[in-house]
């Protein structure tokens, strides 16, 4: 099984990105040790801001095409938002937007965990309801979501793992639930 995860943001401290790790190690650990995780950065896939002019001008950028293409070759995605301002970041939204122009379903209907978090106590949750609603549109198959905050109080940084142990294991049920549709489709092949 092959799962790409990856931090909405382009913030290389990123507590979202923190949190797709862990996400991955629960995998790897406790629920398919064989998993090939990928855990990449949105810095890789920087690109001017999408505008149809630029998009008429010069086409779909390189980085849009290898970011679609990292999605492709996944079984399932893991992403966590990060907020700003209640909102996607302005480096997830180009690349996302850019990626749409190749086709509307970014996430082509691969199982899809989606996480966020956020210092304060929202968790960023405004961003992670704006994801999980418009999912199908973008072909994402939600499994779960969950969102984690005050991330400071929640998560051991040191650790690489939740704390909280309620939060815990809806992380590891969301995951399992990617692992467990995989492995059923698997056997019935």
């Amino acid at each position: 099984m092959k799962v790409l995860a990856f931090a909405a943001t382009n913030s290389r401290q990123s507590i979202n990105k923190q949190l797709v790790q862990a996400a991955g190690d629960i995998i790897k650990s406790d629920l398919d040790p064989s998993a090939d995780i990928e855990v990449i950065d949105l810095n890789d896939y920087e690109m001017p801001i999408y505008s149809i002019d630029r998009e008429n001008e010069g086409g779909i950028p390189e980085e849009a095409k290898r970011f679609f293409d990292k999605i492709g070759s996944a079984d399932a995605v893991i992403v966590s938002y990060a907020e700003h301002n209640g909102t996607y970041t302005a480096a997830f939204k180009n690349v996302f937007d850019w990626a749409s122009r190749i086709n509307m379903k970014v996430f082509q209907d691969k199982p899809q965990v989606a996480l966020s978090a956020s210092m304060g106590p929202g968790g960023a949750a405004s961003v992670l309801n704006s994801a999980t609603g418009s999912a199908g549109f973008f072909g994402a198959d939600i499994r779960g979501s969950l969102s984690v905050g005050p991330f400071g109080e929640k998560f051991d940084t040191e650790a690489g793992k939740l704390v909280d142990e309620t939060l815990n294991q809806s992380l590891r049920e969301a995951l399992a639930a990617l692992v467990e549709d995989r492995t059923s489709s698997e056997k019935a092949a």
